[in-house]
């Protein structure tokens, strides 16, 4: 299984590469634009790993996606790469539009492209997930979760009206949301956990 990570030098993303490399034996391409949320630090368990490949590059950079997806051929995309930080949002919006709403269009598109070249096999068995956070997706109710169907409803860009996360108790931990993109894909949704902040 070869799967292409965006944001994989974030606190999460790392997580989820060393678990695809370490755990489940996967070939990972993390792509990161190595802004101030990423680190290679959290990487160094697998860094020599000949399973582990690096690229930086922005996600809105469409020739290097382009690219990245060519030479690699990954079976599944991993988007992780996202701003969430909400007092950046205030004081930099900028930033929040081109990663989250261009930078995915971009991915997207090119992962379109890709798919699109693809035999009827590997179409069939490619899968695109988009995880994020409340601030991209929005909140839910406890009894609630993501779908395909699910809107878009970001959480406020102040911090004093934002809902409180919802938190697993048997975890304490927050949910972070994830969808799946493309025609032959299944719904998948589920829930990456992160430390309480």
């Amino acid at each position: 299984m070869r799967v292409l990570v965006t944001g994989g030098a974030g606190f999460i993303g790392s997580a989820v590469i060393r678990h695809l490399i370490i755990d489940r034996g996967y070939d990972v391409l993390n792509v990161d634009k190595l802004t101030y949320a990423g680190t290679l630090s959290s990487l160094r368990s697998v860094a020599n790993n000949p399973s582990y490949r690096f690229l930086r590059a922005d996600i809105c950079d469409r020739r290097a996606i382009a690219d990245a997806f060519s030479t690699f051929r990954p079976n599944r995309v991993m988007h992780l790469a996202a701003e969430s930080h909400v007092d950046r949002s205030i004081t930099g919006a900028r930033d929040f539009i081109e990663t989250n709403v261009l930078g995915t269009f971009s991915l997207l598109e090119c992962a379109r492209a890709y798919w699109q070249s693809m035999e009827d096999e590997g179409k069939r068995r490619f899968r695109f997930l988009h995880v994020s956070t409340d601030e991209v997706y929005g909140s839910l109710a406890d009894d609630q979760l993501f779908s395909e169907e699910t809107r878009y409803d970001p959480s406020s860009p102040t911090r004093h009206r934002r809902p409180p996360p919802i938190i697993s108790p048997k975890h304490g931990h927050a949910p972070t949301a994830c969808r799946s993109w493309f025609p032959t894909a299944q719904t998948i949704t589920v829930l990456i956990t992160s430390p309480k902040s």
